[in-house]
C-alpha cells in the first residue's frame, strides 16, 4: 500500500470546490443559514486522530512502556488515516466552493456575511483533519532495521 499523495487530495479538494461553487451558484437562496460551527466535528476527529498517531508512533518504535501493536491494528489505523483524508480534502473542497460564492456577496446578502464565518472555521477544521490524517499514516509506518537496507546502501 502506497502513502497517500498530496496531489491526489489536492485534485479531490479543486473538484469538490467547483462542484459545491456551482451548486451554491444553483441553489444558495434556498439553502438554510449554515451553522457557524459545522465544520467542528471535523477538528474533534482530527484531535483523535492526532492522538492516535502519537500512541501508535510510541507502541510501533517500542517505547519504554508501550505495548506492542497487533498488525491489524496498525492496518485499521492506515485505513483511518486514507479515509479521513480524502473526507478532510472532500470537505476542504466544499467549504472553499462555499466561500467562493458568498465571500464576493457579503456586502450585498445578509445570509451570506453570516455564512463565511462558517466556511473560514470550515476550511480551518477540514484541514486539520487532513493533516492529522497524514500524520496518522505516518506513524503507522514500520520502523527501517538494520536487515531493511537495500543493496545499493551496502556499497
Amino acid at each position: 500500500m502506497r502513502f497517500t499523495r498530496i496531489r491526489d487530495l489536492v485534485t479531490v479538494a479543486v473538484v469538490a470546490a467547483v462542484l459545491v461553487h456551482l451548486l451554491a451558484r444553483l441553489a444558495y437562496g434556498s439553502l438554510p443559514p449554515l451553522p457557524t460551527f459545522a465544520g467542528v466535528t471535523l477538528l474533534i476527529l482530527a484531535v483523535i486522530e492526532l492522538v492516535l498517531g502519537f500512541n501508535l508512533r510510541a507502541r510501533i518504535n517500542r517505547k519504554p512502556g508501550a505495548a506492542p501493536v497487533q498488525p491489524l491494528t496498525a492496518a485499521r489505523a492506515v485505513a483511518l488515516a486514507k479515509a479521513s483524508s480524502l473526507v478532510g480534502a472532500i470537505m476542504v473542497g466544499a467549504w472553499v466552493g462555499i466561500l467562493g460564492y458568498v465571500v464576493p456577496r457579503r456586502s450585498d446578502l445578509a445570509a451570506a456575511a453570516s455564512d463565511t464565518p462558517s466556511g473560514i472555521i470550515g476550511v480551518l477544521c477540514s484541514a486539520a483533519l487532513v493533516g492529522a490524517a497524514l500524520w496518522l499514516e505516518y506513524c503507522c509506518k514500520t520502523p527501517k532495521g538494520p536487515e531493511d537496507e537495500d543493496e545499493y546502501s551496502r556499497r
